[in-house]
């Protein structure tokens, strides 16, 4: 449309409502590069041509293909049916709203974070952890409050179901991820959960999200359910601490009560058993010594039966040597006095030593 048209109100090169003429932008395009040419010789209407024709390629690009990453599966729905899915690199498509292209990242592991949350600062660095106290205190079985905080590790296994079954699959995966969190610590003690039974909670909590999503068609896969902190609520710790001091003293003195009981009770049965075998010994020597002296005494007594006065003089004879064995003595002759040959000096000495 030309300019010459008084009616308009624009100014030179505006329409009647202000707009720019397409035609004349055109033709003014192409004068320049005319004169831009060497020679300033036109080509006619080529540089328009082929100004379309880039233009073209380029609204082509973009509204007939798309482009998948290596960690990505290409997901085409044709008015909003899935008809096929690509794998990474560059395909063909219809302009939207014909086709949708849905990008999801299979091979990227999600993290859940449950209780906790990473800070970043404003240079983009880590700047610590904030805790949600609405999501990590929960109520064990023995009904105590426990404050857990956990990470959850999870991927994408069957896109169709991830992008078609659930509306937010990480909403999702992170509400089942807390409630199966407590119906675990909800089945389960206190004070198992904070010492030996950690794998064992992170383990079940594992198998219970992955039936859940399962059970949903989610398309989803947990890898792994790792406990950051789990402890007692902040105002409760230090007298939780003071109790896990005084059970661990009480453990410590069963230990050495046991650890004495298994020490005296062996010595206490070996001089039991010392005591019994001496026993034994000392009544076998008895009953042996009395029962050599019975064999004496029959054996002398029927000596005596035979020779009772030999054996009565016998029998006085060695019990005097036996008692007298052991004194000093001095023989006297009662009618010639004293022995003549006894030496009286030796035992006199031996006498005034003894004093």
């Amino acid at each position: 449309m030309p300019w010459n048209n008084k009616k308009g109100s624009g100014p030179e090169g505006s329409g009647s409502h202000g707009q720019p003429d397409l035609e004349e932008l055109l033709k003014r395009g192409q004068e320049k590069l005319k004169q831009a040419m060497p020679g300033g010789s036109g080509l006619g209407g080529l540089p328009v041509l082929l100004l379309a024709v880039v233009l073209a390629s380029i609204a082509a690009y973009y509204l007939f293909t798309f482009r998948v990453n290596p960690d990505e599966l290409g997901v085409v729905m044709r008015f909003g049916k899935v008809t096929r899915q690509e794998p990474p690199g560059l395909h063909l498509r219809m302009p939207y709203p014909i086709d949708e292209v849905r990008l999801p990242k299979v091979t990227r592991q999600n993290i859940v974070e449950i209780g906790l949350r990473a800070t970043i600062t404003t240079h983009g660095g880590a700047g610590g952890v904030s805790y949600v106290p609405k999501e990590s205190l929960m109520l064990t079985g023995d009904e105590n409050i426990v404050d857990v905080n956990f990470v959850v590790y999870w991927r994408i296994q069957d896109a169709l179901k991830y992008l078609c079954n659930i509306q937010n699959p990480e909403i999702t995966v992170k509400d089942v991820a807390e409630s199966a969190m407590r119906e675990v610590v909800g089945q389960s003690n206190l004070q198992p959960i904070l010492t030996e039974a950690r794998q064992k909670t992170e383990q079940a909590v594992q198998k219970l999200m992955q039936n859940v999503l399962d059970l949903y068609g989610a398309g989803v896969r947990v890898d792994q359910v790792q406990l950051q902190k789990l402890d007692p609520p902040t105002q409760v710790i230090d007298a939780f601490r003071d109790v896990q001091a005084a059970a661990t003293d009480k453990e410590k003195l069963q230990n050495e009560a046991y650890a004495y009981a298994s020490r005296i009770i062996p010595e206490a049965r070996g001089d039991a058993e010392r005591i019994l075998q001496g026993a034994q010994g000392y009544q076998q020597q008895t009953v042996a010594e009395a029962t050599g002296q019975t064999a004496r005494f029959l054996k002398i007594y029927e000596e005596y039966k035979k020779a009772p006065e030999v054996t009565r003089k016998r029998l006085y004879l060695e019990t005097m040597e036996r008692i007298m064995s052991g004194t000093d003595k001095i023989i006297i002759d009662t009618k010639s006095g004293v022995v003549p040959f006894l030496s009286l000096g030796p035992l006199q000495k031996r006498k005034e030593g003894g004093n």
